[in-house]
C-alpha cells in the first residue's frame, strides 16, 4: 500500500499540503436537489412522506406508531445490555456531565458611569433534536456527546432521531438514550429525519435546533434547514493529524488508522522530524490493517485521503498543523506542553503519548462533535453553550439618558433614521423640562 508522503524542504511542500486538503467532502448539486424534494415532501406530507422515505431507504415500514420510542423502551433497553455496557454508559455520562457543566453561562450586570444598568440573560432552548448515526455503524457515543450538554444546558425537550435499517434498534443506543436523558425518540434517519425534526411532523416535534453528525443526505439536510431552525455544524468525514517525535510506531499507526476506519472519506495525516519514525509508522500502520475488521474502509480512506509528512523541525510541524486545522490532534510529543501554545487551529487537542483520540470520543469529558474539514479555524467544540442563547440587558434611567442620548441622535441622524433620533430627542426634551 503507499501512502501519500510530503517532505516540507520541497519547494512545492504547501502546494501539496494545499492539494492533499483540497478533498471534496461537500455534496455536489445531484445531492442537494434530491434532498431539497425530500425536505418540501415531508414539510408537505408529513408522516406519509416520512414512511415512505423511510421505506425506500431503510427497507421498513413505519407508521406513527411503531417509529415511537418511548422512554419505557429506553429503559428497557437499560436493563438488556450488559454490566459492563452499563457501567462504560454511566462513567462516560458522569465524566462528561460534570465536564460540561464547567461551561453553563451565567446571568451578569454592571451598572456604568452613565448610570445605565447592561447585562446578558442566558435562556436554554427549549427543544433539541439528536440525530444518531446508525448506517455502518451505530454509535452510543453519539448520544451521550449530544445529550448530555443538552440536559446541563437546561433544555426542557430533548429528542431522538435515529435510522433503523431494515427496522432493527440498537439496544446500546437505546441505553445511552435512557442514561443521558432523551426524553424519547424516532426510529427514522436520513434527510427526511432532519425534515421532521425541521417541520414536525403529526408524530414528531418540530425543534429549535438539530444537533448530532450523519452523512452527506443528513449534513445537506441540516445545511438546507438552517433558518427554520438552528444547527451545530455541518460535520464532514473524520480527521486526525498526529505530531510525533518518537514513541511506539504501534501506538501512532494505530492512532494514524482511529479515524480512517470510519469512512473512506476520512482523513488521517502524521507528522514528524524523524526520517526512521515515519517508515516505522508506515510499516506498523500496514500490519494493523491485515488484522483490522474494517480494514477495507481504512486502506481506502489512507490510500485517498491520508498523508506521511517529514518536517524539519517542530516549529514547521505546527505551522503545518495550523494550515490543516484538524478535528483530532494528538501531539505525541515529550515535551507537547512546549507546542500548544503555538496551535490556533484544531477542534480537540491531545497530549502526550497516552492519549489517543478514542479517549475523548468515549470517555475523558470534553465533546467529540468537533469542528471538520479545516473549519477549526472558525468553530468550536459542542458544548453547552450551543444549547443556551443569549439576550441582552439594558436598563436606562432619565439621567441615563440626558449622558448619552444626544450623541446617539447624532449618528441616528447621520444614518438618515430621523424617528430614531427622535425617540431620543424627546426623553432628553422631557429631561430639560423637569429641570424648568
Amino acid at each position: 500500500m503507499a501512502i501519500l508522503r510530503l517532505d516540507s524542504r520541497s519547494a512545492d511542500y504547501r502546494v501539496q499540503l494545499d492539494n492533499l486538503l483540497s478533498r471534496e467532502t461537500d455534496t455536489g448539486a445531484d445531492v442537494q436537489n434530491l434532498v431539497a424534494d425530500i425536505l418540501a415532501d415531508v414539510k408537505k406530507r408529513g408522516n406519509a412522506a416520512l414512511c415512505e422515505y423511510t421505506a425506500k431507504f431503510d427497507g421498513w415500514d413505519c407508521n406513527a406508531e411503531n417509529m415511537l420510542i418511548t422512554p419505557e423502551r429506553m429503559e428497557e433497553a437499560w436493563h438488556n445490555v450488559s454490566d459492563m455496557d452499563r457501567q462504560s454508559l454511566q462513567l462516560a455520562a458522569d465524566r462528561i456531565r460534570v465536564y460540561h457543566e464547567k461551561q453553563v453561562q451565567k446571568d451578569w450586570a454592571y451598572t456604568d458611569a452613565a448610570g445605565l444598568t447592561l447585562g446578558q440573560k442566558i435562556t436554554a432552548l427549549d427543544s433539541v433534536g439528536l440525530y444518531v448515526p446508525g448506517g455502518k455503524a451505530a454509535y452510543p457515543s453519539s448520544v451521550l456527546m449530544n445529550a448530555v450538554p443538552a440536559q446541563v444546558a437546561g433544555v426542557e425537550k430533548v429528542v431522538m432521531v435515529v435510522p433503523t435499517p431494515a427496522g432493527e434498534l440498537n439496544e446500546l443506543v437505546l441505553a445511552a438514550a435512557h442514561v443521558s436523558g432523551v426524553q424519547f425518540g424516532f426510529a427514522v434517519g436520513g434527510a427526511q429525519a432532519v425534515a421532521a425534526l425541521a417541520y414536525g411532523t403529526e408524530t414528531i416535534p418540530a425543534v429549535d435546533k438539530i444537533v448530532g453528525p450523519g452523512n452527506k443526505f443528513v449534513a445537506a439536510a441540516k445545511r438546507q434547514v438552517f433558518g427554520t431552525c438552528g444547527i451545530d455544524m455541518i460535520a464532514g468525514p473524520s480527521e486526525i493529524a498526529v505530531v510525533a517525535d518518537g514513541g511506539h510506531p504501534e501506538w501512532l499507526a494505530a492512532d494514524f488508522l482511529s479515524q480512517a476506519e470510519h469512512d473512506e472519506a476520512a482523513q488521517s495525516i502524521f507528522i514528524t522530524t524523524d526520517a526512521s519514525l515515519l517508515d516505522e509508522v508506515d510499516e506498523a500502520i500496514e500490519k494493523h490493517l491485515l488484522v483490522l475488521e474494517r480494514a477495507d474502509i481504512a486502506r481506502a480512506s489512507v490510500e485517498n485521503h491520508g498523508a506521511l509528512i517529514l518536517v524539519e523541525n517542530l516549529d514547521v510541524a505546527a505551522e503545518t498543523v495550523n494550515i490543516i486545522a484538524p478535528e483530532h490532534l494528538e501531539l505525541a510529543l515529550d515535551d507537547p506542553d512546549a507546542m500548544l501554545p503555538k496551535i490556533k487551529h484544531a477542534g480537540a487537542i491531545f497530549l502526550g503519548h497516552f492519549v489517543p483520540e478514542a479517549l475523548g470520543d468515549y470517555m475523558a469529558g470534553p465533546n467529540h462533535v468537533l469542528p471538520t474539514n479545516r473549519t477549526a479555524r472558525f468553530s468550536s467544540p459542542l458544548g453547552v453553550y450551543d444549547f443556551q442563547k443569549r439576550s441582552s440587558i439594558i436598563r436606562c434611567t432619565a439621567e441615563g439618558v440626558a449622558a448619552i442620548g444626544a450623541e446617539a441622535a447624532h449618528l441616528a441622524h447621520r444614518e438618515g433614521l430621523q424617528c430614531h433620533a427622535l425617540t431620543l430627542e424627546l426623553r432628553l426634551a422631557h429631561k430639560e423640562e423637569e429641570k424648568t
